[in-house]
C-alpha cells in the first residue's frame, strides 16, 4: 500500500484489472454503477460472466440491502459492458479511495465510458416519485467537509493533480439520453438536473433539506459524485442518472419521513424503464 491517502498503488490497481481480464472474455469499453435496487440491470447482459466482490483481489463488499455485491461482465446492445451489481460507500466506513476502488480498475481494463445511477431524494417541487433526472451537475458536500478522493498523492499515470469537473457529465451523452427517452415514449418522467451528496445513512433534517435547495440541488443522495470524481481524474466520460425515489422533507408540519424501504420499492417500480433507457442508451455510445 502506498503511503497517506492515496491507500492503493498504480500496480495494485494494475493487479485486479489484469486479473480481471483474465477472467473474463469481455473487454468491456463501458461500465455500469447499479444503485439501491436497480441491480437488474445486469440480467439484460447476454455472454453473461459473474464474480461475486469476495471473489475479486482487493475489492469491497458490498454491505447495503438491495445491493447484489456482483461484477457482472457481457454485451449490452452490442457493445461489451461490464455492470457492477451494487456500490460501495462512504457510510459504511469505507475510505474514499476504497468508495472508488473499481473506476481505476476499469480504466485500466480499457473502459472509456461510466454510466452511473442512483436512488436519490427529490428536493425539486416539480420532481415526483418515480422521476428519473439525467444529472448535469452535482454538488459534492463530502468534499467541502475535505473528503475527497483525490485527497493524497496524486498518480499521474491516472490524470492531472487537479482535474476540471465543470464538465463533470458528458454532454453529447446526455443528449443521446434524452434522444432515447424520446424514442421509448419516456420523455413525461425524464427531468434533468443537479445532484447533491450527503456522507449518510442518516437522512437531511428540515433544515439541512431548505439549505440544500438554496445551494440549487434538485436531488440528494449519498454516492455518486466520487465516482464521478475519480472517472474524471482518469479521462472517462460520465453519464449520470437519478431514480427520484421520496420527496424530501421541508416543512415542519408534514408527517411523511424518509425510509429504505420506501426507496427499494419506488425502484422496483421504475426499474424496468431505466433498464430500458440504459439499454437504449449503451447501443449509442461510441
Amino acid at each position: 500500500m502506498a503511503e497517506g491517502d492515496c491507500r492503493y498503488t498504480y500496480d495494485e490497481y494494475k493487479e485486479t484489472a489484469d486479473w480481471l481480464l483474465a477472467q473474463s472474455k469481455t473487454h468491456p469499453r463501458v461500465a455500469v454503477i447499479c444503485g439501491s435496487g436497480l441491480g437488474g440491470l445486469a440480467d439484460l447482459l447476454s455472454n453473461k460472466t459473474t464474480f461475486p466482490y469476495e471473489m475479486i483481489p482487493r475489492f469491497p463488499q458490498s454491505t447495503v440491502s438491495g445491493h447484489a455485491g456482483k461484477l457482472v461482465f457481457g454485451e449490452l446492445s452490442g457493445k461489451q459492458c461490464v455492470c457492477m451489481q451494487g456500490r460501495f460507500h462512504f457510510y459504511e466506513g469505507y475510505q474514499m479511495n476504497e468508495v472508488t476502488f473499481p473506476i481505476r480498475v476499469f480504466h485500466l481494463m480499457g473502459v472509456e465510458s461510466l454510466i452511473v445511477t442512483n436512488a436519490a431524494g427529490g428536493l425539486n417541487e416539480k420532481f415526483k416519485v418515480g422521476d428519473i433526472m439525467f444529472i448535469n451537475d452535482h454538488i459534492n458536500m463530502t468534499g467541502f467537509a475535505g473528503q475527497n478522493p483525490l485527497r493524497g498523492r496524486n498518480e499521474e499515470r491516472f490524470g492531472w493533480r487537479f482535474p476540471c469537473m465543470s464538465d463533470a457529465y458528458d454532454k453529447t451523452i446526455r443528449q443521446m439520453a434524452l434522444d432515447s427517452a424520446l424514442e421509448l415514449g419516456f420523455q413525461d418522467f425524464v427531468r434533468e438536473g443537479v445532484y447533491c451528496m450527503l456522507a449518510g445513512p442518516s437522512y437531511e433534517t428540515v433544515a439541512e433539506s431548505r439549505l440544500l435547495k438554496i445551494l440549487g440541488a434538485d436531488a440528494v443522495g449519498m454516492s455518486t459524485v466520487p465516482e464521478v470524481i475519480l472517472a474524471r481524474h482518469c479521462g472517462m466520460r460520465v453519464f449520470g442518472t437519478s431514480l427520484i425515489t421520496n420527496k424530501i422533507v421541508t416543512d415542519y408540519n408534514s408527517l411523511e419521513k424518509a425510509n429504505h424501504e420506501e426507496v427499494l420499492q419506488t425502484s422496483r417500480e421504475r426499474a424496468e424503464d431505466l433498464q430500458t433507457l440504459i439499454s437504449n442508451l449503451v447501443g449509442k455510445i461510441d
